[in-house]
């Protein structure tokens, strides 16, 4: 019943999201010393919401990441920025992605607020 409602469906894509972003940044650590590694990010959910068609993420090409229910895709994690490369072409800063793992993790904190906020709303109205 509650899935096909927006407020969920928007929670969920957005807590994939967090997770997608999660999964790009622990890549890149786990390069940290790779040489010649370049460093991936994924942009916040409100890009990827404002820039892609409604529900649906962008997506690096159809059917790519697409969840179990097929809704959306996220979009495909893009290179970082110009950094600076250490002397072995890796261009992983472990700082900017311990910041980028935190901002990650709010970004699921908050989808998880919204969704029990949500569910807070529907078992009000239903009197339990």
């Amino acid at each position: 019943m509650y899935e096909t409602l927006d407020i969920f469906r928007t929670s969920a894509a957005m807590a994939r999201h967090a997770g997608a972003r999660q999964l790009v940044t622990a890549q890149n650590l786990a390069n940290a010393d790779t040489p010649g590694y370049r460093a991936t990010t994924l942009g916040g959910f409100e890009a990827a919401w404002r820039d892609g068609p409604g529900l649906a993420l962008r997506a690096s090409r159809p059917g790519h990441l697409t969840n179990a229910v097929g809704a959306t895709a996220l979009p495909a994690p893009q290179l970082s920025p110009a950094t600076d490369a250490a002397p072995n072409g890796n261009t992983v800063s472990v700082e900017q992605e311990m910041l980028a793992s935190v901002e990650a993790q709010r970004e699921h904190a908050r989808a998880l607020a919204i969704w029990r906020h949500g569910m807070t709303v529907i078992r009000t109205t239903l009197g339990r």
